[in-house]
């Protein structure tokens, strides 16, 4: 049996949220290129830096909630 796409789109998001996760991560996996052996070691000393950069500066950033909505009414202007 083959599902189509809206099929696939409707079971995929009825799973629960870890899923979810787990299944875009495989999709996007699926579509990259190789991986680059650096990539790993390079975002975790650019996590680190901010973090560091966090403390030091006592900035708490911003809640995803009020970021989200910012990035959407961007993405909405022509």
């Amino acid at each position: 049996m083959s599902l189509n796409f809206h099929e696939l789109a409707i079971g995929a998001l009825a799973l629960d949220p870890a899923d979810r996760l787990r299944l875009a991560s495989e999709l996007i996996d699926s579509v990259e290129g190789p991986a680059d052996p650096g990539w790993g070691q390079a975002w975790a000393s650019e996590l680190d830096r901010r973090v560091a950069e966090a403390e030091r500066t006592g900035d708490k950033g911003r809640p995803w909630s009020e970021v989200r909505a910012e990035l959407l009414k961007s993405l909405a202007k022509p």
